[in-house]
This record gives C-alpha cells, structure tokens and sequence, in this order.
C-alpha cells in the first residue's frame, strides 16, 4: 500500500504533502472498502469458531453455521441459555455489555447482525 501511495503522496513527519488528491482519495477509499470486507469476514470465522467452542456444539464446524441463518429456532436451534452464554462471549471476547434485553434479541439474529454489531460496539 505504501508503495502504491507513494506515487500520490510526498510524505514529511506526520504531515502528508498530496500531489493529486482525487486519485489518492478514490484508491484509497477502495483499498479501505476491500480490506473492511477482509475484517469482516475474519470476524465472522472467528465469531462462528468462537461460537462452537463456548456453546459446545461439538457435532458443527465453522462452515456448518451460514452467514444469515436464525441463531434461535428453526436455524441453529440455540436456546435461552445459550443466549446467555452468547452474552458472556460478547463481553469476554470483545468487551461489549449487553444489559438491556431488547438490544440482546437485536444482536443475536445471525452471524452477520453479531458481526456488524461487534465492529461498531468492540473495545477489546
């Protein structure tokens, strides 16, 4: 990436001198578009291996849990006390707290709304 901004960007210190802004800028948005997507899905392998380990879900592997399918019910058929458990993984592995029961049953839908919910509310 340095080199790549290199060619845009003349750097001194922390000050950043800009040959051509519109470039930069427009590369620059992509690269950060394409590496949030990399994060994302990281998180959501880490979240369903997590997931499997906390839970004890030993019959299912990481690929068995789809991206949209429902936590609860019909879906991956968790339970009340496994939403409890969900909630201590929350606060353990990423430092988010979840007192407000409505926000609980807001965030726990799938993998992608724990996902997207993780990477605005993380502080660990």
């Amino acid at each position: 990436i340095e080199r790549y901004f290199a060619e845009y960007y003349t750097f001194i210190g922390n000050n950043h001198i800009i040959a051509t802004p519109f470039p930069v800028w427009a590369e620059k948005k992509k690269l950060n578009l394409k590496m949030e997507t990399i994060d994302k899905e990281q998180l959501k392998q880490q979240l369903k291996e997590q997931i499997i380990k906390f839970l004890n879900l030993a019959d299912k592997q990481p690929e068995d849990i789809k991206d949209d399918e429902p936590l609860f019910g019909d879906g991956l058929g968790l339970d009340s006390i496994d939403s409890i458990e969900l909630i201590v993984l929350l606060s353990r592995e990423y430092g988010i707290n979840i007192q407000d029961p409505k926000e609980g049953r807001k965030v726990l839908v799938d993998i992608n709304t724990m996902a997207d919910y993780i990477a605005q509310h993380r502080t660990k």
